[in-house]
């Protein structure tokens, strides 16, 4: 078989030969499957792929490098705040936002390829239900989202706008998420809208630099990390279909935060205003030595610099006012033109380092049993998406409250954090406080009132359960007609149906 005989000394090349090992055990359906899979791979592509994994685990295995004395915060003029920023100008950013939205010039990117494994699911995240009243999955809370933006940018402007969606899967992710979407009819949005790609997946390497069978039939693969997103962009064409609707400006953020703001008004307004081809939403450490990556300079140049690679002392390092100098944690939602994301598709984005991931990858041993290994025995390479920052010509970074906009869903509910649990409260804490502003009155089971004050925690459930629709108030706004003098007790939903 000439195919056969052509991807075997592609492997001989590649100096990984054993992925065809169990040839002669296969069925003529599965030799297929294999070499259709074999094919993809570039000879020179995966031999240096291996060596890389390999080269980069044994120095993963030595001491980190410390970043300390090569630090420096972000510069204040290039950071916006939520909080901080004068409320004129925080005005004045919304509204360039809003008329950006709503000359369609912008669009916003989800990066949806990761398996939910830490969260104990076998399917995409996005298809996740926390446990909310309503039953919304995260896509469906997404879409509605974007359907309220469209709305408010085109009613203040008087016109009809559009933000499409682009959502970035992967080899696992798909398939199962086209087939949702389509089962819920795209949840109100143009199909035309919303556009599906699928990132480069990369074999798992063994300690030893050669890829791992996690079939007989096949190899363990994985996504390429959400830094894959440049390349996907090239490969499937999706920069085109930016440009040929006008698109300037995109706004990406990861699938499993419960309260991302869709294409945030402020802060593509921010961005627009400083001219920026390049910013992140940041949120404020909850603790010195929380485990999040952080936005600053190194060496002069932007990057999200990992808990571990700086000194606890550099952790807890102080301004005058008390607040701690490295502050701007990373919630991995960016901000893009158009015109740097084609500079990262083509050769920039080539230059972008890989990252480390040491997994429990199944794989089938010399018998040909399959092995769920209880301990760390592969590789798995991964670019970020941030990565990119160091070739921005203008980078801007803009905190927001951490309440409000940052509750991801990363584990089961066993941890300790990052659970459906804990994104659920977020959600529901959030309505709750929107609900409060708007003049609602509050009631318990036996119909008495719920003074303001007496809060529980919010590692708890709020006082009253209300969960109100993006379809209603895409961030709080126009509740007042719904929820003014309104009598709530638990639990209280608010969505279209209803009004």
């Amino acid at each position: 078989m000439e195919c056969e005989r052509e991807v075997r000394r592609r492997l001989r090349e590649a100096g990984q030969e054993q992925l065809l090992r169990f040839w002669d055990e296969l069925g003529s359906g599965q030799r297929e499957g294999l070499l259709g899979e074999l094919r993809l791979l570039d000879a020179r592509e995966l031999r240096d792929h291996c060596s890389r994994a390999q080269h980069a685990y044994e120095r993963e295995s030595s001491a980190p490098q410390r970043l300390d004395d090569r630090m420096r915060p972000v510069p204040a003029e290039f950071m916006g705040s939520v909080r901080r920023s004068h409320p004129e100008e925080r005005r004045a950013w919304e509204e360039e936002g809003y008329r950006q939205i709503s000359q369609n010039k912008v669009a916003v990117l989800l990066l949806a390829g990761g398996q939910g494994t830490r969260l104990g699911v076998t399917y995409p995240k996005g298809m996740y239900n926390v446990g909310l009243p309503s039953g919304k999955t995260l896509y469906q809370i997404q879409a509605e989202r974007i359907l309220r933006l469209q709305r408010l940018a085109g009613d203040k402007h008087s016109v009809q706008c559009t933000v499409p969606w682009y959502i970035m899967t992967s080899e696992f992710t798909l398939d199962p998420t086209q087939r949702f979407f389509e089962e819920h009819n795209f949840f109100g949005i143009d199909r035309a809208d919303v556009v599906m790609f699928e990132q480069r997946m990369l074999p798992a390497v063994g300690f030893d630099g050669r890829a791992i069978l996690e079939r007989k039939d096949k190899v363990a693969m994985a996504p390429d990390g959400n830094g894959g997103l440049y390349r996907a962009l090239a490969d499937n064409r999706i920069l085109e279909d930016l440009e040929a609707r006008g698109i300037c400006y995109i706004h990406v953020y990861c699938v499993d935060n419960i309260l991302v703001k869709m294409a945030d008004p402020m802060f593509v307004g921010f961005c627009v205003s400083k001219g920026a081809d390049c910013g992140a939403k940041v949120v404020e450490k909850a603790y010195p030595s929380e485990p999040v990556g952080v936005v600053c300079q190194v060496d002069g140049v932007y990057q999200v610099v990992e808990y571990s690679e700086i000194s606890p002392d550099t952790a807890e390092k102080r301004n005058p006012d008390g607040s701690l100098t490295y502050n701007a944690g990373s919630i991995c939602n960016h901000f893009f033109t158009l015109d740097f994301l084609k500079n990262m598709a083509g050769t920039l984005g080539e230059r972008l380092g890989y990252h480390v991931a040491i997994k429990k990858v199944p794989y089938v041993d010399e018998e040909g049993n399959l092995v769920k290994p209880t301990r760390p025995n592969g590789i798995k390479m991964e670019k970020f998406v941030f990565d990119v920052f160091q070739f921005a010509n203008n980078f801007v970074a803009f905190e927001v409250v951490r309440e409000e906009e940052f509750s991801p869903l990363k584990n089961a509910d066993t941890a300790d954090k990052d659970t459906p649990s804990t994104a659920r409260r977020s959600l529901l804490w959030q309505h709750y406080r929107w609900a409060l502003r708007a003049g609602a009155k509050f009631t318990d089971a036996e119909g008495c009132a719920i003074e303001e004050g007496s809060r529980v925690s919010e590692a708890e459930d709020p006082p009253v359960i209300c969960e109100i629709s993006p379809l209603i108030s895409y961030f709080g706004e126009g509740l007042d007609l719904h929820l003014s003098k309104k009598e709530i007790s638990s639990p209280f939903i608010l969505d279209v149906q209803k009004v």
